[in-house]
């Protein structure tokens, strides 16, 4: 004979609370991944043949020897290819260093940086990791000379020399990590503003003494915390881990813990493109636009980059 018994009903399962990555403080989810502004739409390149290596950033541009100069209509859509997609790559080009500087000069004067070794003019950046163990600027997200009043526009760096495997840079989509920030910390960002100064950035690789001379020509400055892009209207997180040290106005323990929060922005593996460097590519990027980040996992082994870098407005 079976004997029922009443059973207790299960206890209701408690609604699940709002959940937040603990380790960086960025919400989970789907991104939102928009390559270009939202009142433009996509046109086709009818001089370029362009091949996307990512959702919002990074595309390979084919066909095109950059030793030649540029027509007014070619250098037109270049530009707004380098807009549309913020870093261009361009295989194979083998320049020399002035025909890298000709084509960098189509968008502007071009930047000196005293701060970093020079290669065989005072506009070209050298960098030269060799078995000796050469000082390198790398494994650093950052934009380019944040420091200054006016940051570098862009800049256009050739790989002189690779190592046999590693060596390859990220860049990461800064419109994108704006556009994902939450409704609460957007709110709290837009208008405000931070400082940058070039001593955080430089300091591991300099001594203080090395340094010195260099405060009276590059004081700390202002930008804020969200630029406009000049050219599209976007607007972007525009702070970095190298050279961004406070938000005014804040009490310094609150501006670190939001600080951190935004400069976990650019690891988000949706917002970026990875390149793997052959001898005599050229990457062209936005700086305005882009944080990178140079992968130092190749050792003792030569790694040879050249880079010119072009100059830029103050952010607004």
């Amino acid at each position: 004979m079976t004997t029922f018994t009443d059973t207790p009903a299960p206890a209701p399962v408690p609604p699940l609370r709002p959940h937040r990555i603990p380790a960086d403080g960025l919400y989970e989810g789907p991104r939102i991944l928009r390559r270009t502004p939202e009142d433009r739409p996509d046109r086709p390149y009818e001089r370029l043949e362009v091949v996307p290596l990512a959702a919002t950033i990074g595309a390979e541009i084919r066909g095109l020897d950059l030793s030649r100069p540029l027509s007014a209509a070619l250098r037109a859509e270049l530009n707004r290819a380098l807009l549309e997609w913020k870093v261009l790559f361009f295989r194979g080009q083998h320049l020399t260093s002035a025909a890298q500087r000709q084509f960098a000069a189509n968008w502007g004067e071009l930047e000196t940086n005293p701060l970093l070794a020079r290669g065989d003019s005072k506009e070209v950046v050298r960098f030269d990791k060799t078995a000796a163990g050469a000082q390198t600027f790398e494994n650093v997200w950052h934009t380019d000379v944040t420091f200054r009043e006016r940051p570098a526009m862009g800049a256009v760096l050739q790989l002189r020399e690779v190592p046999e495997s590693g060596g390859d840079t990220l860049w990461a989509d800064m419109a994108a990590a704006y556009d994902n920030l939450p409704l609460e910390i957007r709110e709290r960002i837009d208008g405000a503003r931070a400082v940058h100064d070039y001593l955080p950035g430089f300091s591991r690789f300099f001594s203080a003494a090395q340094l010195a001379p260099f405060q009276g020509e590059f004081p700390a400055v202002e930008h804020p915390v969200v630029r406009r892009h000049p050219e599209t209207g976007r607007r972007m997180l525009f702070v970095n881990a190298s050279f961004t040290t406070r938000i005014v106005g804040l009490p310094e323990a609150e501006s670190d813990r939001l600080l951190r929060l935004l400069f976990q922005q650019a690891h988000v593996p949706e917002f970026q493109v990875r390149f793997q460097w052959r001898a005599g590519d050229v990457a062209f990027w936005d700086n305005r636009a882009t944080q990178h980040y140079a992968v130092c996992d190749y050792g003792t082994r030569r790694r040879v980059a050249e880079r010119v870098a072009i100059a830029g407005d103050r952010p607004y």
